[in-house]
């Protein structure tokens, strides 16, 4: 039987984003890309998000950067990068080359920083689409506080929409009591697509020494302890805006992706389960072709929010 993994994350854009399948990478879990070459075929994945990219390189924040939790993971890498320059010079012409279309995750101090990064990707060969991180809780400027609230987070989107006509990806925070409002807010502004949902903030104390775990005090929290909040929001926001939603927070399984799509997520993406499991995007995807053949199902599309609830 033939099965239809296609999607389209971004159709109200000019230029669309076609995925051959749902199962994405998420920022910051698989470098460039390159890194996992050599592990397993890269190019059957839908499409791979690249990490967090500032103007300027970073080092980003002091060690200690990463500690275990109980399922899951603390980060507090800070953005380092080696900066949009050298992104373009090194990584694109790379890219460029790929059947897998790459996302660059961008990262701004200022709104106005946010428009130039993108207008500065906009057009470059190898580059198929922005995400834009409005919800790192690690670093002390930007980040999370522009995506904190409705207005904030629709002001970004705005000079981001008007500096690129690649398509806009809003990664949105779950540090808020009104994720909704939010989503609205960002589709409304110009958003093709929104992202569900970053990491949640949280930090680890040494017994022994009496002192914070992490280099940076704080990190974000990920891996399948904040898998329900990210589902639930996901299932808030699907019925709220009328732009495709990528699932995001704690899947590590085919059965996990599944559930975000049921949901009413188009894509989703892969984080943490990638440092434990280098082929957990190949394993999910083939877990995914699998239950659909079991269950006779033609088109990946049927099962995007089957599972709401009619009111």
């Amino acid at each position: 039987m033939a099965i239809n993994l296609k999607v389209q994350l971004a159709p109200k854009n000019k230029r669309g984003l076609l995925l051959t399948n749902p199962v994405m990478t998420a920022s910051g879990t698989f470098g460039y890309g390159m890194e996992y070459e050599h592990l397993f075929d890269i190019q059957k994945l839908g499409a791979i998000v690249c990490k967090g990219t500032t103007f300027e390189p970073r080092e980003g924040n002091p060690q200690p950067r990463i500690v275990e939790t109980a399922s899951g993971m603390l980060n507090s890498i800070g953005w380092q990068n080696i900066g949009v320059e050298a992104l373009i010079r090194e990584k694109a012409p790379v890219w460029a080359k790929w059947q897998v279309p790459v996302i660059v995750n961008i990262a701004g101090k200022t709104v106005e920083e946010y428009g130039q990064l993108a207008a500065r990707l906009d057009g470059v060969p190898g580059i198929s689409g922005i995400e834009v991180n409005i919800s790192c809780p690690n670093v002390k400027a930007g980040g999370v506080e522009f995506g904190a609230d409705a207005r904030s987070a629709a002001k970004v989107t705005a000079v981001v929409r008007k500096a690129t006509a690649l398509p806009v990806i809003m990664k949105l925070t779950p540090t808020t009591s009104d994720i909704v409002g939010i989503a609205k807010a960002v589709a409304e502004a110009g958003a093709d697509v929104v992202c569900l949902i970053n990491t949640l903030k949280g930090m680890a104390i040494d017994v022994k020494t009496r002192r914070p775990v992490l280099g940076n005090v704080f990190g974000g929290l990920s891996g399948p302890a904040i898998k329900p909040v990210a589902l639930a929001m996901v299932y808030q926001v699907a019925d709220a805006v009328d732009i495709p939603i990528i699932g995001c927070g704690g899947i590590a399984t085919a059965t996990d992706a599944l559930e975000f799509i049921m949901a009413g997520a188009t894509a989703v993406e892969i984080g943490t389960a990638n440092f434990w499991n280098p082929r957990a995007t190949l394993d999910i995807l083939e877990g995914i072709e699998k239950f659909l053949r079991k269950e006779k199902i033609k088109d990946i599309r049927k099962l995007i929010g089957i599972a709401r609830l009619k009111s």
